[in-house]
């Protein structure tokens, strides 16, 4: 299996490159960039964070112990051109596949903690997504262990057709076997949560957070538009109107997420 390399936040701090914001469109150094959180200067936009980058904000130095890294899927049911794409992704994200799993600790804490790749086929959930965030769960419950997840994501992979939205049921039923032995769950719907993500695993945390402007939803605003036969508000599905009418818990900046993760670790912490 090719061994892929991965960007790191050191990599991204001494980057001469520029990027455009995903808002504004305007040149910003990489260097820059990483040195914000991935927050524009000019406009405030949040832009997408590298999954493995984002682990690095939030974990303690050196700790983040990775598993089933390089676990991958085929192509189950012969779509056109999956391969092709699925190895594009690779090459774009620097990872195996759409999420990345693991260990570490935050302000001290042991946790498991999921992030999903936006680089990868927009974080989409095939059974290879759903096969290693479930796979931690397990591994949290039998350890037990609280569980930190960041979704970003567009919704369930269609190439992989039924099999599929089948993640949606094999990753809640997991998330209730957690929660049932007592563990505590925490997930951050970061930008974009959509479609079967949002739909199952992103809404069961016990706390529920996301990101300023993140896009938080099921279907699309249009969507939704054409069969209610109603006018939307402008700020539609976004974190702030979520926060409004009850499905989340708080936005929280990305420079405090570290440690109001350890506040809440620490109030849930095994005694």
């Amino acid at each position: 299996m090719e061994l892929l390399k991965h960007k790191t936040l050191s990599d991204y701090l001494s980057s001469d490159a520029t990027v455009l914001c995903e808002k504004c469109k305007e040149e910003v150094s990489e260097r820059r960039l990483a040195a914000e959180y991935f927050i524009c200067p000019k406009c405030g936009k949040y832009n997408r964070v590298p999954a493995r980058v984002r682990v690095e904000y939030l974990v303690d130095a050196a700790s983040f112990r990775e598993l089933n890294e390089k676990v991958v899927g085929g192509n189950p049911i012969d779509f056109p051109d999956y391969e092709d794409k699925v190895e594009s992704s690779r090459k774009k994200s620097g990872e195996y596949e759409g999420v990345i799993t693991g260990t570490a600790t935050i302000g001290g804490f042991k946790t498991c903690l999921f992030v999903m790749e936006s680089k990868f086929m927009m974080g989409s959930m095939g059974t290879v997504v759903g096969d290693k965030i479930t796979a931690l769960f397990e591994y949290a419950a039998e350890n037990r262990l609280p569980v930190i997840g960041y979704t970003v994501s567009g919704g369930a992979r269609m190439q992989e057709g039924m099999l599929s939205l089948w993640q949606m049921a094999k990753v809640s039923g997991a998330v209730k076997r957690h929660s049932d032995a007592g563990n505590f769950y925490l997930v951050c719907a970061a930008d974009p949560t959509t479609g079967g993500v949002t739909a199952s695993f992103a809404m069961l945390g016990d706390v529920i957070i996301s990101e300023p402007g993140a896009l938080v939803g099921f279907a699309g605003k249009r969507v939704v538009e054409q069969v209610t036969g109603e006018k939307l508000p402008e700020n539609f599905q976004s974190a702030e109107f979520q926060l409004q009418n009850g499905f989340l818990d708080g936005i929280v900046p990305r420079a405090e997420q570290k440690a109001y993760l350890t506040r809440l670790l620490k109030i849930h912490a095994k005694r």
